[in-house]
């Protein structure tokens, strides 16, 4: 497994937190996670996780990896004049962040990320070893065994 979670205890209580957050601000079960999504795709020489942030100012996102775990932070601010009364808010706003723990099988030194329509792309190399390989068999004189 390439994406991997550290402490049980710390994601307990994370699953707590997301379970009263989503409860208080009316956010349903299957908003996954709430405000960022994530899509997680194994491919042959990379993992590629997919964050959807719609109505997202793109210099309000900021990546970073430290220490095995993969952060991305991101803000929406709040478009309201002086004058404006809501009567519905659904949409949060605010900064949001979500964190993914790292295996050591990827190369957190060559993450790279890209923005479009909405969606954050973070693509992650898998490390040279930790890539299938094909094991070659060794074919050799056949010799009976002698109980």
């Amino acid at each position: 497994m390439l994406l991997t979670s550290i402490d049980p205890f710390v994601q307990e209580v994370e699953r707590q937190f997301d379970h009263l957050t989503r409860g208080s601000l009316g956010w349903g079960e299957g908003s996954a996670r709430g405000v960022m999504p994530l899509d997680g795709i194994r491919r042959k020489d990379d993992v590629l996780l997919r964050f959807d942030l719609p109505g997202i100012d793109p210099d309000s996102i900021e990546v970073t990896v430290d220490r095995g775990v993969l952060s991305v932070s991101a803000g929406r601010a709040e478009e309201l004049s002086e004058d404006d009364r809501p009567f519905v808010r659904e949409r949060p706003m605010g900064t949001f962040t979500r964190r993914v723990y790292l295996s050591e099988h990827l190369d957190s030194e060559a993450v790279d990320a890209a923005y479009h329509n909405g969606v954050l792309q973070v693509r992650i190399p898998v490390l040279e070893r930790a890539r299938p390989r094909k094991v070659e068999i060794q074919h050799g004189d056949a010799k009976a065994i002698r109980a």
